[in-house]
């Protein structure tokens, strides 16, 4: 397995699936572990670390965390067998993974090796690259979690100031100015750091402002600290001034080796060229994401919460599909957003306010969502969108929208009620130049009306969102409105004089193969078989039970009908029952027909009850077709499937 606390923490077993961790005290425990680098950690100091004042039963809860950990951790484990990864030793726990396998010691040992060997120093930028943001950055604000935040910090800058040291040295120094001016600029105190950028401006011929930048350094020094130049400082500048052929490289670097210098630049330019990338899609997309993150940590260690607030709000990257790309980096902006409201306090600046809410509201995704998350979520869309109509912002009031929007699938049967919120940010955008904006109304009207089976209407809002994404270089809209034309096509191939199941099944393929590229893995995985499961249904054909089918999150539901269409009665009927609730996301209606149309062919009136009574608020919907892209049919079929199941035992 891999484990990375460089950010927010997660872990991915060997072939690359996420590992859920459960909730915040979990990824504690095992973030507490990866802190104690292979040693063991007892259970005293595990209580003290994660309760200020440990509850009666704080043993018995850090068992429980514990064996949920084991158990997600090593899920094939036989029974009655040692643990191998999460171990108990004497009378506490440790880790006992490879330091390569830890994103954290990875980093830790490049650094060892740096400091030993100079000439390893250029090769930090993919250490240094580990980072996603602050480290344990989801967890809660406990004190050992302070402690080890602050220590690797401070690690972090001297890596930085360590490759830059090392990339001047080997004769570069031009693609270093942009990335040690956003340093400096981020931590004025550190004096190292005033003297590489000065070196590196020199390296680019740029002498006037090298000497500039120690300047500036020097009463930076006196002014607020009270304290002179070092004589290292003083040197430099002599040496600048004096054009020293000591400042000229020891050597060029070996251009297999040399180290591609990525601009680091101030958190609020980041964030701001992160949300234009976001709109290309691919590597683009997920590259913003990850900018974006990075922004907001360099933005929080400021101390500046004007400033992380704006950072954190600037991102107003409309928001399609209610699954997250990557759910901790969602939660890890979702939790940095809160402190920040918290920090801003309720008099705080109303639109910084408004668009910490708004940013809450779209990165809570409803597959996401448990507990008091739900409704913390919804009254924070509601808050955003009240400040938003009271300022008349047009651009916040769009962004809040967004919100609702994706806080808008509390339960099935809400497509009338998406509709109309689409058609305001569709008036609302045009009349005030928000092309994104406009776009997603337009696309939330065509998952609206594809929902509602009125596919006329939905290919209209296709057409005038592709037209727009022409105009204003929106390449994820085809990809999307692609999968819609493969939507229509399946569900004319049930219908007389329609095409054929294969040319849907075609159409539905080659419109995956498109989104495998967009950077959108919450929407592409088990997309597509969930789709051609839809075709077979449509067909009255059984699930397909190829073993080949990456089912994705959607597995729990299908599984049954898999099984029942194996034959395999009793394992289905086992699987239907230890199914849970759909989440609150595009999929539920889909999701529901599933468990009615399982709990029918298995004869389980219980369970077709409770898919009845959800469904009937969507009787007039299709199945799956609130995500414009795909369908199982009317959901008005699977509710009378269920309800006659009903009637049967009564």
């Amino acid at each position: 397995m891999r484990i990375d606390v460089l950010g927010a923490v997660q872990a991915w077993h060997d072939d690359g699936r996420p590992i859920s961790l459960g909730g915040p005290r979990h990824r504690e425990v095992l973030g507490r572990l990866v802190a104690a680098q292979g040693r063991m950690v007892t259970t005293e100091s595990m209580i003290d670390d994660l309760w200020t004042d440990p509850p009666a039963g704080a043993v018995g809860a850090l068992r429980t965390f514990v064996a949920a950990l084991r158990r997600a951790i090593e899920p094939d484990r036989p029974p009655r067998t040692p643990p191998r990864v999460l171990v108990t030793q004497g009378t506490g726990y440790l880790l006992r993974l490879p330091r390569t396998a830890v994103d954290v010691h990875r980093f830790q040992d490049a650094l060892a090796a740096a400091r030993r060997s100079p000439g390893k120093a250029a090769e930090l930028g993919e250490a240094l690259a580990l980072w996603r943001g602050p480290a344990y950055a989801d967890l809660p604000d406990s004190a050992w979690v302070r402690q080890e935040r602050t220590r690797l910090e401070e690690l972090r800058l001297q890596g930085v100031e360590l490759r830059a040291e090392a990339v001047l040295t080997s004769g570069e120094g031009a693609g270093l100015v942009a990335e040690l001016g956003g340093h400096v600029a981020e931590h004025p105190w550190r004096e190292p750091a005033w003297g590489l950028l000065a070196r590196a401006l020199y390296r680019d011929g740029r002498q006037a402002e090298a000497l500039d930048t120690l300047r500036r350094a020097r009463s930076m020094l006196v002014e607020q600290l009270g304290l002179d130049p070092s004589p290292r400082m003083q040197r430099l500048e002599t040496d600048i001034l004096n054009r020293s052929s000591g400042l000229e490289p020891s050597g060029r670097p070996d251009p297999d080796h040399s180290p591609v210098a990525r601009p680091r630049l101030g958190p609020r330019t980041t964030v701001e060229l992160a949300r234009t990338l976001a709109l290309a899609g691919g590597d683009a997309l997920v590259g913003s994401r990850r900018d974006r993150l990075a922004a907001i940590a360099a933005a929080e260690r400021t101390g500046d919460v004007t400033l992380t607030a704006r950072v954190i709000g600037t991102y107003d990257v409309p928001s399609i599909w209610s699954r997250a790309d990557d759910s901790a980096q969602s939660r890890a902006v979702v939790a940095a957003a809160e402190r920040t409201l918290r920090r801003l306090g309720p008099n705080g600046p109303a639109d910084l306010r408004a668009r910490l809410l708004a940013t809450v509201a779209n990165e809570s995704r409803g597959a996401d969502l448990t507990g008091t998350a739900v409704e913390t979520a919804h009254t924070a869309a509601s808050a955003a969108e009240a400040l938003a109509r009271d300022l008349a912002d047009p651009a916040l009031l769009a962004f809040a929208l967004n919100g609702v929007f994706m806080q808008s699938f509390t339960r099935p049967g809400l497509a009338a009620q998406r509709d109309g919120i689409g058609a305001e940010l569709v008036t609302l955008s045009s009349h005030h130049a928000l092309p994104a904006f406009e776009i997603l109304g337009h696309l939330v009207r065509l998952q609206s009306a594809s929902a509602l089976g009125e596919l006329r209407t939905a290919a209209e809002h296709a057409e005038a969102a592709e037209l727009l994404a022409t105009a204003h270089e929106s390449p994820l809209v085809p990809v999307l409105t692609a999968w819609f034309r493969a939507r229509a096509l399946a569900a004319r191939s049930a219908g007389p004089g329609g095409p054929t199941a294969a040319t849907a099944a075609a159409a539905y393929r080659a419109a995956d193969n498109d989104l495998a590229a967009a950077g959108m893995p919450g929407l592409h995985r088990g997309l597509l078989p969930l789709a051609l499961l839809g075709l077979r249904l449509l067909h009255d054909r059984p699930a397909p039970t190829g073993p080949h089918l990456d089912w994705g999150p959607y597995l729990p539901w299908v599984t049954p009908l898999v099984l029942l269409a194996q034959d395999r009665v009793e394992e289905a009927r086992t699987a239907l029952t230890a199914v849970r609730e759909p989440p609150g996301d595009h999929m539920q209606e889909a999701l529901w027909c599933l468990t009615a149309h399982a709990a029918a062919g298995l004869d389980e009136p219980g369970i077709a009850a409770r898919a009845a009574t959800v469904l009937r608020d969507a009787r007039d919907e299709h199945a799956g077709a609130a995500s414009g892209m795909l369908t199982l049919g009317p959901v008005r079929r699977y509710l009378i499937e269920a309800e006659a199941c009903v009637q049967e035992h009564h």
